[in-house]
């Protein structure tokens, strides 16, 4: 059974941090100053988790009315397995408790789809970050979060 909690305490921020270090740092050559930046100050961390152990993570950072998620993490054992699902679902709700505008995230291109699924449609073009081509895209239902 997965699990999304928001995280609470320093070491959970730890196994967060952990989880985007081994798949954004070290699977895909992000650079480590980059990666961990100053929205994780104010940010709403999530955790998923399996059995006890941290296997999956995402963030929330709400400015100016809109909330945007973003740094999602599942460690590759686990992909295919609902926990990126879980995650963006406890993300969207949280975000939506909040009364934003819109919610958006910037997504690489090979997991469109999932988020497609989901209900965030694509905005505007492609574009470069830290390397890796993504599309902003738009959570199109403010109302629910599918899946």
């Amino acid at each position: 059974m997965i699990r999304v909690e928001e995280v609470v305490s320093a070491k959970e921020l730890k196994r967060a941090f952990s989880i985007r270090l081994r798949v954004f740092v070290r699977e895909q050559g992000v650079p480590q100053e980059i990666e961990l930046d100053r929205d994780d100050r104010t940010a709403r961390h999530f955790l998923a988790t399996v059995q006890g152990r941290a296997v999956g993570t995402a963030r929330l950072v709400v400015k100016n009315g809109r909330a945007k998620i973003g740094r999602m993490a599942v460690l590759k054992s686990y992909r295919g397995k609902g926990v990126g699902k879980a995650l963006l679902k406890r993300a969207v709700e949280s975000a939506r408790k909040k009364k934003v505008k819109m919610i958006y995230l910037h997504a690489q291109v090979p997991v469109i789809g999932f988020y497609e699924k989901m209900g965030f449609q694509c905005v505007g073009r492609l574009f470069m970050e830290a390397g890796i081509p993504h599309r902003k895209m738009v959570f199109s239902r403010p109302g629910e979060a599918r899946g």
